[in-house]
């Protein structure tokens, strides 16, 4: 019956995923559907390198709605091929960022332990994330981090929480119009700025 027929698909929850992508891996026609299992939608859909999880809901009459969660990236590394874009897990995505608009920290090579450590800055401090341009292990038991012009020296087990401490630094030296070239939280509860 024409009422059940597939006529439009509704993709949500992308934002580095071209919603044509979706479309393409789900590869259904007018000839399908609301009621064909969707299972097989959903497996072809989460093959996707940059999909976490999808789930894909009937509305009549005749749209599937597609609920994307992607696996976001958190860090270019360097690759043979030039930089690429990681997620959390440290898995390579397919973002090519001459067509889609990322800023994402650039590190000096692949390291799972650091991507993981800025994914957990994304999700708990998106203000500070933004402003990390470059991440590094100079050495075993060290982090450093360029955030706007500022060195962050840590020691490697560095939480999100603890990095953030440097924001509220920041934000006392502009009141007193100072200049932080370098920042060190190496030393327990205490952020030690090296000013101009």
């Amino acid at each position: 019956m024409r009422f059940f027929q597939v006529r439009k698909v509704e993709v949500y929850g992308t934002h580095y995923i071209p919603p044509d992508d979706i479309l393409a891996r789900l590869r259904v026609d007018t000839t399908a559907s609301v009621w064909d299992d969707l299972a097989p939608l959903e497996r072809r859909v989460a093959e996707l390198p940059q999909v976490r999880s999808v789930r894909i809901e009937r509305k009549l009459p005749g749209t599937l709605v597609v609920r994307v969660s992607e696996n976001l990236p958190v860090a270019f590394v360097p690759t043979a091929g030039g930089l690429r874009a990681t997620d959390a897990d440290g898995h390579l995505l397919p973002l090519d960022p001459s067509k889609t608009d990322v800023d994402l920290p650039v590190l000096e090579r692949p390291d799972t332990a650091l991507v993981r450590l800025l994914a957990d800055v994304r999700g708990a401090s998106p203000a500070l994330f933004a402003l990390i341009s470059a991440a590094r292990r100079p050495s075993p038991g060290e982090l450093t981090f360029a955030l706007s012009g500022v060195l962050v020296r840590t020691n490697a087990n560095v939480t999100a929480a603890r990095l953030a401490d440097v924001l509220p630094v920041e934000q006392d030296l502009a009141r007193r119009r100072a200049r932080a070239v370098e920042l060190d939280l190496r030393f327990r509860d205490q952020v030690i700025a090296k000013l101009q």
